[in-house]
């Protein structure tokens, strides 16, 4: 009981968008319905919170990329470009 509980809610509940809260109230339910052991709930939500840092990780990691990809199709500089036009600018300002 205690590991097809586990796989279904580490697996279909989502875990990148469950907060911490919703995931204690959650592991604390199950404990007062006596379906699994306070050790077993504190092991639980350790899972959790752990594969919901990844998850949120991983779609920081994704977003930036489309973020980035977007960027380039618009052909906009990037700050290290503008930068190094300013001191260009800045060099021949003072040249004049």
């Amino acid at each position: 009981m205690f590991d097809a509980l586990r796989k279904a809610v580490l697996f279909g509940a989502g875990l990148a968008v469950m907060t911490t809260e919703k995931m204690r109230d959650f592991a604390e339910e199950l404990v007062r319905k006596g379906e699994i052991s306070e050790k077993e709930a504190r092991e639980i939500l350790g899972e959790w919170m752990e594969r919901s840092k990844l998850a949120r990780r991983e779609m920081e990691v994704k977003t930036e990329a489309m973020v980035d990809k977007a960027l380039r199709r618009m052909n906009l500089p990037t700050r290290s470009e503008l930068e190094e036009l300013k001191e260009r600018l800045a060099k021949l300002e003072q040249a004049n």
